[in-house]
């Protein structure tokens, strides 16, 4: 599976295309399940990296563990979660407040 994934163009927080918008959590990322999926997220991201709404713009691997979306490559789990080396800043945080 796959989902699109970008950075916001005004602040640069990492993103990832969630029912029908940019959301700052992966947790509900639209899921591509087979090659036209894929194909309809390349041209979301290829429209919005166009309008200057975002850049960056990638599809990456994904699973669901459940029932939440998380990326498979470490990169991206950090990107999703934020700072690595304080657990009370990013993203991390906020879940756990």
């Amino acid at each position: 599976m796959k989902i699109l994934t970008a950075n916001r163009l005004t602040d640069g927080i990492a993103v990832w295309y969630a029912d029908g918008r940019w959301a700052e959590t992966v947790r509900h990322a639209d899921l591509a399940h087979d090659k036209a999926a894929e194909d309809r997220l390349e041209a979301i991201g290829a429209k919005a990296y166009a309008d200057n709404e975002v850049v960056d713009v990638n599809l990456i691997d994904a699973d669901v563990v459940d029932g939440v979306v998380e990326p498979v490559r470490l990169r991206e789990k950090i990107r999703a979660a934020g700072p690595t080396i304080r657990g009370d800043l990013g993203k991390q945080a906020e879940r756990a407040a």
